[in-house]
């Protein structure tokens, strides 16, 4: 299974996070998801924060176009993207 999928222009990512990273990137596929490091940790929102910031920049959008959907105080989240004006290779731009 694909860690995202397309509905209408929203893209869906099925994501793991690993907090208190050294730096914050995306790693790649991990167990059928998008392994994203961050370096906040997760007290707070901290994370789901930096998560959002860094899909934001990569994707080209504002940090408004990122919604967390599922997985607040968990590791494996459910986030959609609006409208991203850029795609991570292996993503299939929307038919």
């Amino acid at each position: 299974m694909s860690f995202y999928h397309w509905q209408g222009t929203q893209l869906h990512l099925q994501v793991y996070i690993q907090p208190r990273a050294s730096r914050s990137t995306i790693v790649g596929e991990y167990n059928g998801r998008l392994k994203i490091a961050v370096c906040a940790p997760p007290v707070d929102g901290a994370a789901n924060a930096e998560v959002i910031r860094v899909l934001a920049k990569q994707f080209g959008v504002s940090k408004q176009r990122v919604t967390l959907l599922s997985g607040e105080t968990h590791r494996n989240k459910h986030l959609c993207i609006d409208r991203p004006q850029q795609l991570l290779a292996g993503i299939a731009p929307a038919l």
